[in-house]
Order: C-alpha cells, then sequence, then structure tokens
C-alpha cells in the first residue's frame, strides 16, 4: 500500500491544455473517486498516473516517490480497464497469472496467488475457461484478479462497470467495495456516474474542464456544494434550480421573476436585492397549502418512492416522495422547500454564498 501525490499536474495535446494544474493527494488505503462529465480529464490523469500518458507539468509521487519519468511496470500500480483487456487464448488463470510469469516468478508462487485472487472473487471453478465462454461480470472480475495476483502498492480502476447492465454494476459495486475494504489497497477509480462516485469512496474528486471544482466525502459533496456545477452533478434526480432576487427582511426569501417567494432559513453571504440562484434537492420538497401552488406535469413511480416534475415559478422542478400519489398530469399541487435546506448561489459566478 501507499499513498499518492498529484501535485499541479498539468496537460497538453500539441496547443490545448486539458488539465489546468490538478492536485489531488490520496492517503495510504484511501478509495478515491474521480468523477466527471466527458471529457473533464479523468481519465487522462489516471493514465498519467498510470504512466501511460506523459506529464507535461507537475510532478505525481507514488510511496513519496515521484513517478514522473519511471517505466509504468516499475511504478507498482495496477490498471483495470473498461474493456476487460482479456488475452482471448488464455484461460481465466493463465490471464491471471501473465504479469507474474513475465516476471518469471516461481510456477508454485503463481499457482499460489492465483488460487487466492479466484477464492477472493468466486473464481475458483472458472479457472480453466477462456473469456469467451464467460458473462460480462466474470470477465470483470478475472480483470480485477489479474490486478489482484500482482499485489500492487495502488489499483487504478477506469471505468470498469460501464460495459455491465443496471442490475450487474450494482452487484459489482458491491463487490469492489468489499474488496478494497478487505485488502486495504489504495485505490482510484474513473466514472462519470455519481452514484457510483456517492456509494463507493472514500474521497470524492469532482472535475469538470481539466480542473477539480470539489474533494471530499461523499454526503459533504452533497450536502455543502461549493458551486452549482458540483450541486447539479451529485445527486440524482438533479438538484433544481431556480433564478431570483434575494430579499432580506423579517422572512428571508428568494423572489422568482413572476414574483413567487420561496423562504430561506439563511441568506448567508447574500445581500439584499442580489441576484441569486436558489438550489433545492427533490428530497427537501414537501406537499403543503403552505406552499407554493404548482401544476403536475408528469409522475414516475418507482416503487420505493414517487418522482414528480411540476411546474412552479415558471420553471420544472423535480420533487421526490416516499409517499405514493395518484396526481394527474395538470393537477394544481402546493410544494414547500423545507428553508433550512436550501442552497443559494451567486446567480454570476454560481459560488455558494
Amino acid at each position: 500500500m501507499a499513498s499518492v501525490d498529484i501535485r499541479d499536474v498539468r496537460k497538453s495535446f500539441g496547443p490545448v491544455e486539458v488539465l489546468h494544474g490538478v492536485s489531488v493527494p490520496i492517503a495510504d488505503g484511501e478509495f478515491v473517486v474521480l468523477v466527471g462529465p466527458s471529457g473533464c480529464g479523468k481519465s487522462t490523469l489516471l493514465r498519467m498516473l498510470a504512466g501511460l500518458e506523459n506529464i507535461t507539468s507537475g510532478q505525481v509521487a507514488i510511496a513519496d516517490r515521484v513517478v514522473n519519468d519511471v517505466h509504468p511496470k516499475e511504478r507498482d500500480v495496477a490498471m483495470v480497464f473498461q474493456n476487460y483487456a482479456l488475452y482471448p487464448h488464455m484461460t481465466v488463470a493463465q490471464n491471471m497469472g501473465f504479469s507474474l510469469r513475465l516476471r518469471k516468478t516461481e510456477k508454485a508462487e503463481i499457482e499460489e496467488r492465483v488460487a487466492s485472487a479466484a477464492e477472493i472473487l468466486g473464481l475458483g471453478n472458472l479457472l480453466d475457461r477462456f473469456p469467451r465462454q464467460l458473462s460480462g461480470g466474470q470477465r470483470q472480475r478475472v480483470a480485477m484478479g489479474r490486478a489482484i495476483v500482482r499485489d500492487p502498492q495502488v489499483f487504478l480502476f477506469d471505468e470498469p462497470l460501464s460495459n455491465l447492465d443496471a442490475k450487474l454494476r450494482v452487484q459489482m459495486r458491491t463487490e469492489i467495495k468489499e474488496l478494497h475494504q478487505r485488502l486495504k489497497t489504495t485505490t482510484v477509480y474513473v466514472t462519470h456516474d455519481q452514484i457510483e462516485a456517492m456509494t463507493m469512496a472514500d474521497k470524492i474528486v469532482v472535475m469538470h474542464d481539466g480542473v477539480v471544482e470539489q474533494m471530499g466525502g461523499p454526503l459533504e459533496l452533497y450536502d455543502h456544494p461549493v458551486n452549482t456545477f458540483v450541486a447539479s452533478f451529485m445527486g440524482s434526480p438533479a438538484m433544481n434550480f431556480i433564478d431570483g432576487t434575494y430579499r432580506a427582511g423579517e422572512t428571508p426569501a428568494v423572489e422568482a421573476a413572476d414574483g413567487t417567494r420561496f423562504p430561506v432559513g439563511d441568506g448567508g453571504q447574500a445581500s439584499d436585492g442580489q441576484g441569486v440562484i436558489l438550489g433545492i434537492r427533490p428530497e427537501h420538497l414537501v406537499i403543503s397549502q403552505d406552499g407554493v401552488a404548482a401544476e403536475v406535469v408528469v409522475v414516475e413511480p418507482t416503487g420505493s418512492e414517487t418522482q414528480v416534475v411540476a411546474r412552479l415559478a415558471e420553471e420544472e422542478f423535480i420533487g421526490v416522495f416516499r409517499e405514493r400519489h395518484d396526481f394527474e398530469p395538470g393537477e394544481r399541487i402546493h410544494l414547500l422547500a423545507r428553508p433550512d435546506h436550501v442552497h443559494l448561489f451567486d446567480k454570476n459566478s454560481g459560488q455558494h454564498l
């Protein structure tokens, strides 16, 4: 195991800079998820950590050793790819032990390590099969097993679950998390799926356009986003937003363009008359006669909860309710935003107030 320190790393492809001074400290044994939309630079950063991309400037250190110029195979990291990258002509056992054979490890030790990894991953009865005889989930386990047998200082995962169906993704999320809890190996995991990030990470790094927008624990980012990008990206369904003007007074509120007022418990650093963006999580809307009149657009029952899309203050809001409601499109309801759960952002900068 080892700590990882990414210090002011920049990456350019010709004249185009895609990473703009990224710094991410990763503690020994920590599970860190790099998350963000496609093109934000997260996979490029992971490949630089693995040594598959050159670093334009900055430093990457593993176990306090700067590895900028160290060959990938000498960095003591193991990478699990999105497409499994298994050799089709090799059995499961041969795939898992291949890197050890390249190191000229003793046959008995290879067999012992492969057997141990197979037991951890439930692959014991599949060792003689070929990749074409496996399901997607089994192939991903083999790819993970190949990484485990190397006993690396750092595991790197590059969107490993994106090729799996929804049910299998949930199962594999749990298995990867359990694997980390068992091995305690430092792990860096890349995904564009914020649900994966929320459920798996010790620390999340939210990236956008080559910069780190915010890093911290899953609930810290969810409850205290630093700007509208993080607030909108973390959470499903996404946070509701509405433009308005902050009105101070005995009952502070945000006034929308149509005059609708939303009470806010604390205006934070907002000043009277300031243009703001009001943010409300879907689960923090409640149905109450004290709320704002809204028109039901769509009702989406999911079993455990009901999602309601409603139009209010000339915007569409999503509400998530544990109760089951039989609303009809066009029906009038009243929605109340819990004042102690609303977020205020500066209208110009998008920064949290």
